[in-house]
């Protein structure tokens, strides 16, 4: 192993398992949430399994979100500051969160008084198991010798090669957590549908179809996966994530290894974060695959075009 040149800083959100993160220089900071009304702290399953998570949600318990405290970020970055190490924080998106906006403003704040300080801070633009990937990639590539500045271009690059779908049983725990209009998750129960989603380029998320069934939307996310895949004469590693169905977890491995049966699967659990917005019952899959900003729709490149403009 190549001797590190920078630590990383990583969120809760990353939906890995604790284990992949477990390692000398790399901090996760624990997002909040609530149970019916008790404060917990997202720790990767460490104290609370997956299972037991949904299962409260399947009896009615009601969960909610938060930002990560200031005082959180305040101490991981006053923290990797005071090591002197170059410090890289890859937050979750900004689309679907404000903590990126709040830790971008402490460590210019913090920069100002140590301004031969090197941390910097990244938006992913991505959630759950893509950003899960991208920090599993980096992670990689930081033990290979980048330093902070190379790890940063080589994330705010990656990023978009990121490809990812999910599918979830229903929409209203996006519709309850604000994540989606109340039409679109109105139209969704009313047609009996399991809607597909994906990550926006901006970070937020996108409707991208429906699936008549689940064993439908199996094939649909192979399909994705089909479609979205480079092929390098190597073996794809592909995560998978899911919110307590096991069962749906092993059929969507058979439907993956009709497409590329040299797949290597990455499997983990939808945190209690994210878990707290999708529900019981989603499952998700993210690979590293085709540039994410060339597939834009015709109406969307023009757009594109006129920002730049």
């Amino acid at each position: 192993m190549t001797d590190v040149k920078c630590n990383v800083i990583v969120d809760s959100c990353c939906d890995l398992p604790a284990s992949v993160v477990d390692v000398p220089g790399v901090e996760v900071i624990k997002f909040p949430y609530l149970l019916d009304g008790e404060e917990h702290f997202d720790d990767m399953y460490t104290t609370m399994t997956a299972h037991d998570y949904y299962e409260s949600l399947r009896k009615g318990a009601q969960p909610s979100t938060a930002q990560i405290p200031i005082a959180v970020l305040l101490d991981a970055f006053t923290r990797a500051i005071e090591s002197g190490v170059p410090t890289v924080y890859l937050s979750f998106t900004s689309g679907l969160s404000g903590s990126f906006n709040t830790a971008l403003m402490l460590r210019d704040e913090l920069v100002k008084e140590h301004p031969e300080a090197e941390l910097y801070v990244i938006d992913t633009k991505l959630a759950s198991i893509a950003e899960g990937l991208l920090v599993y990639e980096a992670i990689r590539q930081r033990s290979r010798g980048l330093t902070a500045a190379e790890l940063v271009d080589w994330v705010e690059e990656a990023r978009y090669f990121v490809n990812e779908q999910f599918m979830v049983d229903d929409l209203e725990s996006l519709k309850r957590g604000g994540r989606i209009p109340a039409s679109v998750a109105f139209a969704g129960s009313k047609l009996d549908v399991k809607p597909m989603l994906d990550i926006s380029l901006d970070g937020r998320l996108s409707l991208t179809g429906v699936a008549r069934g689940r064993k439908k939307g199996l094939r649909q996310l192979a399909e994705y996966f089909r479609k979205h895949r480079v092929e390098t004469g190597r073996s794809t590693q592909v995560v998978i994530g899911s919110a307590d169905c096991p069962k749906d977890v092993e059929r969507l491995k058979e439907e993956l290894y009709k497409v590329d049966e040299s797949v290597l699967f990455l499997e983990t659990s939808i945190g209690p974060v994210i878990g707290s917005h999708v529900g019981p019952g989603m499952i998700a899959i993210a690979f590293m695959g085709i540039d994410s900003r060339e597939d834009l729709s015709v109406s969307d490149r023009i757009a594109k075009k006129v920002r730049r403009k």
